[in-house]
């Protein structure tokens, strides 16, 4: 009896060895995509803020809807497809840098209404203390967020065909009301995302940064648009 108490002593000493090991190995890697992920984010962000200012001083028309989603699906399947490859960076760039192009428009009409320098301010202001507030919620906590995910994926998917919808035949309420879902499902998928990265299960930096970019995006957008309401200015 007491070699077998040995025995399973050794084998339980010899599991939290190794449990203790992948975890070790686990942690370095984990955070060596978080702080990918952060660096490669912040990158972005400055370089889209160039080209909408560059589209903005330029006066370059919005391109439309069309061709925004074209650019957009074709620039984000190309990302995915380099993702693992270095040059998935000069991927990320291309599309971050497109949807900078596309936000200029949009931000010289806002700022053009008498009101509208504020209104930009409070989105941006808006938009960087929910990122961050959730952001470090996520990062702290550790938190599993992961069960959103299937909620995440048809609430945006259905809020995509409404805005879509609000687009095409010109209903304002519903574009409103699209707004309103946008910044709920923006919020959670922040946690998500997060989380993803914060637990292991995002391991490429490159997806994540796309993910979160595009994130903040329509977050911003969104903010935008229902202050611009909530302002008299639309």
């Amino acid at each position: 009896m007491q070699r077998i108490d040995e025995r399973w002593n050794d084998a339980a000493q010899a599991r939290a060895i190794s449990w203790a090991e992948a975890r070790g190995e686990a942690l370095p890697a984990t955070n060596r995509v978080l702080r990918n992920t952060y660096v490669l984010l912040a990158l972005t962000l400055a370089f889209s803020a160039l080209t909408a200012g560059a589209a903005m001083a330029l006066r370059l028309p919005h391109p439309g809807v069309i061709i925004t989603l074209v650019g957009y699906f074709g620039l984000l399947f190309l990302v995915h497809k380099l993702a693992n490859r270095a040059s998935g960076i000069l991927a990320v760039f291309a599309l971050t840098g497109f949807m900078g192009y596309t936000l200029g428009p949009i931000l010289s009409a806002y700022l053009a209404l008498p009101n509208g320098p504020a209104i930009v301010m409070q989105a941006f202001g808006g938009t960087a203390a929910i990122f961050l507030g959730l952001s470090a919620y996520a990062t702290i906590s550790k938190r599993d967020f992961s069960f959103m995910g299937g909620f995440l994926f048809v609430g945006i998917l259905v809020a995509f065909l409404a805005g879509l919808g609000a687009i095409f035949f010109q209903m304002p309420g519903l574009s409103l009301a699209v707004s309103a879902m946008f910044v709920l499902l923006m919020s959670g998928l922040i946690l998500y995302e997060t989380s993803q990265i914060v637990r292991g299960g995002e391991t490429n930096y490159i997806l994540a940064t796309v993910s979160l970019y595009v994130t903040i995006f329509n977050l911003f957008t969104s903010l935008l648009q229902l202050l611009g309401v909530f302002n008299g200015e639309e």
